[in-house]
């Protein structure tokens, strides 16, 4: 069991330079039939923390199944870090997961970290699976201006390195932030991405996370790894 409780700051980032090292940039696998999106939620002052990772069908976006679990952590929140805070307990809903997705997606950072480090980069590494970031809010690096229109989509560079994208999903709204995690390119992250989005902001895979970690958090789902009524699915 991954244990960040008791770790440092400057051991921290000793550790984020250690992954670093084995970061693959390259597509691992383009055969993509199941994805899987995570999220983190957590009561405020509190050292719980509240995970979970749906799968979808690809690239249809119709939900499979959930994983949810209920975790501690004595990590505080520091920006730059939240893997050390958020990456066990995704971890331990990932391991409940029988037959894994073939691409997770996570809400956060990927490369676009100043130690090339987000969570996304962290799980993926960790774990050594095809992992992509898809955050709300720039962390690192900068990019031009956007067009108003849905698809819109603007390289995020640091120096001459590109690092992700800024992606608008919906025509006047506010752009979210793709970059790889691990084995897996940039244009095939942002790729992948536009496909995952549908008609909200936020991409399917991270945005139905974050619904149904909060209904567990809030105690209107249970703890476990379910099957999703996929019949139902189909026809909301």
């Amino acid at each position: 069991m991954l244990n960040y409780n008791a770790i440092s700051i400057t051991d921290a980032t000793a550790v984020q330079n250690e992954l670093r090292q084995k970061l693959i940039l390259q597509t691992y696998d383009k055969n993509i039939t199941t994805i899987a999106g995570g999220d983190i939620s957590h009561n405020k002052d509190s050292d719980t923390v509240y995970a979970g990772i749906v799968i979808l069908s690809y690239p249809q976006m119709v939900l499979q199944s959930y994983s949810l679990i209920e975790f501690k952590t004595k990590f505080p929140y520091v920006p730059q870090y939240l893997g050390f805070r958020e990456v066990p307990t995704l971890i331990e809903a990932w391991k409940q997961i029988p037959v894994k997705p073939d691409t997770l997606v996570l809400d956060g950072q990927g490369i676009t970290h100043p130690r090339r480090m987000g969570i996304a980069s962290h799980f993926g590494v960790l774990q050594d699976i095809q992992t992509i970031g898809c955050a709300k809010s720039m962390l690192y690096g900068s990019y031009d201006a956007l067009a108003d229109e849905k698809f819109s989509a603007s390289p995020i560079y640091s120096g001459n390195e590109l690092l992700g994208y800024a992606l608008r999903t919906k025509t006047n709204v506010k752009p979210v932030y793709i970059a790889p995690g691990h084995k897996v390119s940039v244009e095939d992250s942002l790729r992948i991405m536009k496909q995952c989005t549908i008609k909200h902001r936020i991409p399917e895979p991270t945005r139905l996370a974050h619904e149904k970690v909060n209904l567990f958090r809030v105690g209107k789902l249970k703890e476990g790894y379910h099957l999703a009524d996929v019949q139902t699915n189909l026809f909301t």
